[in-house]
């Protein structure tokens, strides 16, 4: 019988994890409530606009509005948890044991990719958890830490099968819903990410106004073996962070959006907190770079909550080329 969650970190398979255990165990609560609510959502009144925006100038959807309320409760119930912080709200949350000195801060997207559901395709949660600060207050400039100070991130896809998969910097695994169970069971561990890849995923509607370093790498991958590369490349593109990252940490491959010359697109679209510095710190522990093409994607400090960044993720030698086509700009 597979391992489940709470046997992996028990048997203190990786330390850190096994030390963030109350923390993980509510994010995967919070996952699988927010699994059903998205395959029930025809049944529930959940589907269509909830009529409202969130911080970000986005319209929410009924199911943007249900993941976050799930993912704040399970949070908020957890004594590890000092304080949180969503995709959909303006500030940070205190937790219900905020002055917690082993506490930690957890930021997360409640529900990544929810313009697929009207189409009944993937999409996912992204989470992070952090250090909290030291002392009894925490607020939501604790949040503001560069990625490498991340102890663990994670995500959930929401595809044929629900998926949790967490990692620290010691390694990635991934968990799959046995939904009669209501238990995650460990289904891969240690996964890997190969150097180099022929897969690449990037929103071509946008190539226009892409700069140059990304318009000649894939111009290169599209000229397949006639080209400068000597290889096919096939393109993917899945509209859901989630679901791209999760193809590439199951085949390899590269993961593209980055910033471009549209005014909203200058410092890139990906929030760096939530979003993008929890799948960089997955797709390093597995082998991968990411990177905003100038600096790594780790190293960045956030000046806020909702900074966004461009990101480029995956096959090592692939992300190296691309900071190379950067710094020759």
């Amino acid at each position: 019988m597979s391992m489940t969650l709470h046997d992996f970190l028990l048997a203190k398979r990786d330390a850190r994890l096994s030390e963030l255990a109350p923390v993980l165990a509510a994010l995967a609560q919070a996952c699988r409530r927010i699994s059903t609510a998205v395959r029930c959502a025809a049944f529930t009144g959940q589907t269509g606009l909830a009529g409202s925006g969130n911080v970000q100038g986005e319209e929410q959807k009924k199911l943007d509005v249900l993941a976050n309320r799930l993912m704040a409760e399970a949070l908020h119930a957890c004594p590890q948890v000092r304080a949180f912080a969503s995709e959909e709200d303006e500030d940070s949350t205190p937790g219900s044991h905020a002055a917690n000195p082993d506490g930690v801060l957890v930021a997360f997207d409640p529900l990544d990719g929810s313009s697929n559901l009207d189409i009944n395709g993937p999409v996912g949660s992204i989470f992070s958890i952090q250090p909290g600060p030291p002392g009894d207050t925490v607020g939501t400039a604790d949040f503001l830490q560069p990625g490498r100070q991340q102890l663990a991130a994670g995500y959930a896809l929401y595809g044929p099968a629900t998926v949790l998969v967490v990692g620290s910097v010691a390694g990635v695994h991934a968990f799959t819903l046995d939904e009669a169970r209501g238990e995650f069971l460990l289904s891969q561990s240690g996964l890997q990410i190969a150097p180099d890849c022929s897969e690449f995923a990037i929103n071509a509607a946008y190539q226009r106004h892409w700069h140059a370093p990304v318009t000649r790498y894939v111009g290169e991958c599209l000229a397949g073996r006639d080209g400068p590369r000597g290889k096919d490349f096939n393109m993917r593109w899945m509209a859901a962070m989630v679901a791209d990252v999760h193809r590439i940490l199951q085949r390899g491959g590269v993961f593209l959006y980055p910033a471009d010359q549209r005014a909203s697109a200058r410092q890139g679209k990906l929030r760096l907190l939530y979003e993008a510095a929890p799948m960089a710190l997955l797709v390093h522990a597995a082998g991968g770079l990411a990177s905003s093409g100038h600096e790594p994607i780790l190293d960045i400090l956030p000046a806020s909550l909702h900074e966004r960044v461009p990101v480029l993720l995956g096959a090592r030698h692939e992300i190296e080329r691309l900071n190379d086509y950067h710094r020759q700009a």
